[in-house]
């Protein structure tokens, strides 16, 4: 058993910051004490948190790589590596996502994510995001076309066996043939069936939510754009009160207008940041292979050779500090970082200050800097451990 009382620090309250104190015992938060408030247990440890922003830990529902590292390396090193780096940035929890590939490339990738699941050196593995290969090369971004296909039943049972329960949302163009049956295939089973790098109107888009689709995986970016006389996709989702959306804040993939918009149509709940990251996230400029394609990133933008947004290299911390410069209020940001995709993908116990949640907690200073980040009561990353 183990215990430690987190002091002098500022959370994100009923839209206001306030002041207080939490108490962690054995991986749960077993008090949070706000304004005064005091208690008497005794501790193991003290942290003095310096006045500085503590909010739950961030999850990242869509990230491919890190530190040189690419999640369809199939490997269980890969895999740990995304782990520490997604611990430095914030974020406690993360869905490993793939792009599209060959069966066998995409079937390696899910044995090294399961292999890696409850040994995470860092932030933990939540779950598995397939991104393709079921996509419309109309809208294919980035994605590589030699491997886009029309749904396969039998494809998809395999790719749910290997994954097991760690298969929690999956990401195709409906439209395509088989699309509707997939979507009410993994509705049927509890799986997200999300929507991205699809030419689906605004009537398939919303006969998509009818039949089971709950979520826009990098809204704006790999659909059909809003247009007066075919509003696309994207306006179908604004219409459904149940369908979330991921929103890729780095300022390259969605204006600061565009990141206001979101916020008044969904809301902190429904509104989910995400990096989708590639793995020069943590290195910066250079060339790097992604997806079978050669990526270069410049002044932190990532692109294939003829200008095409390849990913991103945004942290969960950076995503977050450019949410709140974009007008959106802190405690807010802080949802959607964490609370509303910890709701979305069904973790419960994780995304929240409160007694019996877990002790998933991330210290940030006024830059959204990383001070420490700690895991089920235990400190993965501190910056003091740096220098």
């Amino acid at each position: 058993m183990s215990s430690t009382w987190i002091r002098n620090v500022r959370m994100p309250g009923k839209g206001e910051l306030v002041s207080g104190n939490i108490f962690v015992r054995d991986g749960r938060i077993e008090g949070v004490f706000i304004n005064g408030e005091t208690a008497s247990q005794q501790a193991d440890q003290e942290i003095d948190g310096g006045g500085q922003l503590l909010i739950p830990g961030m999850i990242d529902v869509h990230i491919h790589g890190a530190d040189g590292f690419d999640m369809m390396d199939g490997t269980a090193a890969s895999v740990e590596a995304v782990s520490a780096a997604c611990a430095r940035s914030g974020c406690t929890s993360f869905l490993a996502t793939s792009v599209s590939s060959s069966l066998e490339d995409l079937l390696r990738m899910i044995d090294s994510v399961v292999a890696v699941t409850g040994h995470e050196p860092g932030a933990r593995i939540a779950g598995l995001h397939i991104e393709g290969p079921y996509l419309n090369a109309k809208r294919k971004g980035m994605q590589n076309e030699r491997y886009l296909r029309h749904p396969d039943m039998e494809e998809m049972e395999l790719i749910a066996k290997k994954s097991g329960p760690l298969l929690r949302m999956v990401t195709l163009a409906p439209e395509l043939p088989g699309g509707l049956e997939l979507v009410r295939y993994l509705n049927n089973r509890g799986i997200i069936a999300a929507i991205a790098h699809s030419d689906a109107t605004y009537e398939q888009a919303k006969e998509a939510f009818r039949e089971g689709a709950s979520h826009v995986t990098h809204c704006f970016n790999g659909m059909r754009p809003i247009h007066h006389r075919d509003p696309g996709i994207v306006v179908a989702a604004f219409e459904e009160e149940h369908v979330s959306v991921q929103a890729i804040v780095d300022h390259v993939h969605l204006h600061p207008a565009i990141v206001r918009l979101l916020y008044r149509e969904k809301g902190p709940d429904k509104m989910v940041l995400v990096t989708d990251a590639l793995q020069a996230m943590g290195l910066g400029d250079g060339t790097y292979m992604f997806g079978g394609h050669a990526v270069t990133v410049k002044d932190g933008v990532a692109t294939l050779q003829d200008g095409t947004l390849a990913s991103s290299t945004v942290t969960m911390n950076e995503a977050l500090a450019k949410t709140v410069r974009s007008g959106i209020p802190v405690s807010d940001a802080v949802r959607m970082a964490t609370e509303a995709p910890a709701n979305i993908i069904g973790l419960s116990g994780k995304g929240k200050l409160a007694p019996q949640a877990d002790a998933d907690l991330v210290l940030l200073n006024d830059r959204f800097e990383v001070l420490w980040t700690m895991v089920s009561g235990r400190i993965v990353f501190a910056k003091w451990d740096q220098s």
